[in-house]
């Protein structure tokens, strides 16, 4: 996925339902189901919106439950779920915690993905936080950078044109290993998760977007100033997403309480507001709306693509 030409904010949304940390979930998404997921697919791939996105967390341990819940569906089975209800939209792993599984397993999945999807996929990675779910698996919690690193390095060649890819690392080597089919991409779109310096410089390196986690407006300019100097101090060049999360959203004048943080009003006010991150150089928007069932939500994002996307 590249940057419109003319100048255009894309938008995308991480899905509800799929995954429901006590941070955002709504309280409808608990009783919520695959219908309803692919309900909300469906309005977004309607509505114009670039990407729909979804989690990855392999187990949740107890200490960490009652805050971050235990529902988290597998990101590669609901994307190739979505693909198939859908039609144009691109479907993002916002983020795929690839260093806990061996490269070669990750790029089995994501190319059969986008294979079947005609070429949809964006590879959203990330370094990942929960020490339990590592230690369960094998991996070695904290040298997770330097795994996400070289896992990134390995996937770029795994997921590349070559049926019989090769990478000699320091953690993984392999040759002579041949993987049919390939993505239908030439080069699957690899967005880097997360706002440590770490990340950034990471995903200023090493990716073709970032994807920032929970920066607020006033830190994102200077944390895109740096993704622009390190990728000019490296000579990197290339297309380039710079992404933001932005505040919770409601379309129209609310008849309820959807918090104080939430910027609601009059289609105009909302796109005006958004269209502040693109003067921050920001080229992809991810929107999250405040809803209290699946028929609101799709009815909001309905809106927003009628009303507010041709503004941005």
């Amino acid at each position: 996925m590249q940057v419109p030409p003319d100048g255009r904010t894309l938008y995308g949304i991480q899905l509800p339902v799929q995954s429901q940390s006590t941070i955002y979930a709504e309280p409808w998404e608990a009783a919520a189901g695959p219908d309803d997921l692919a309900a909300v697919a469906r309005a977004a791939d309607r509505a114009g919106f670039a990407y729909v996105a979804s989690c990855d967390h392999v187990a949740i341990p107890r200490r960490l439950a009652s805050a971050m819940s235990t529902v988290w569906y597998d990101p590669v089975a609901t994307l190739a779920f979505l693909a198939g209800v859908t039609e144009r939209v691109r479907l993002l792993s916002h983020v795929a915690v690839v260093g806990l599984r061996h490269p070669l397993l990750t790029a089995k999945q994501y190319a059969t993905l986008d294979q079947l999807s005609g070429g949809r996929l964006i590879l959203g990675v990330g370094a990942g936080h929960v020490r339990e779910e590592f230690e369960a698996l094998g991996v070695d919690f904290e040298r997770r950078g330097s795994v996400l690193d070289e896992s990134i390095d390995a996937l770029r060649v795994a997921l590349g044109p070559d049926e019989f890819p090769e990478h000699h690392g320091k953690l993984y080597d392999f040759e002579g290993l041949g993987q049919l089919p390939r993505p239908a991409q030439d080069r699957v779109p690899l967005w880097v998760g997360g706002s440590s310096p770490a990340a950034v410089r990471r995903a200023a390196l090493k990716g073709d977007g970032w994807l920032p986690q929970g920066d607020p407006r006033e830190r994102l300019p200077a944390q895109i100033a740096r993704v622009r100097r390190l990728r000019e101090e490296a000579g990197v060049e290339g297309p380039f997403v710079m992404g933001a999360i932005v505040e919770p959203l409601y379309v129209g004048t609310p008849t309820w309480d959807v918090g104080r943080r939430t910027i609601a009003g009059a289609p105009d006010a909302l796109a005006e507001s958004l269209r502040a991150y693109r003067a921050m150089g920001v080229d992809q928007v991810q929107v999250r709306f405040r809803s209290r069932g699946c028929s609101e939500l799709t009815d909001q994002i309905g809106a927003f693509g009628a009303e507010i996307g041709p503004l941005l």
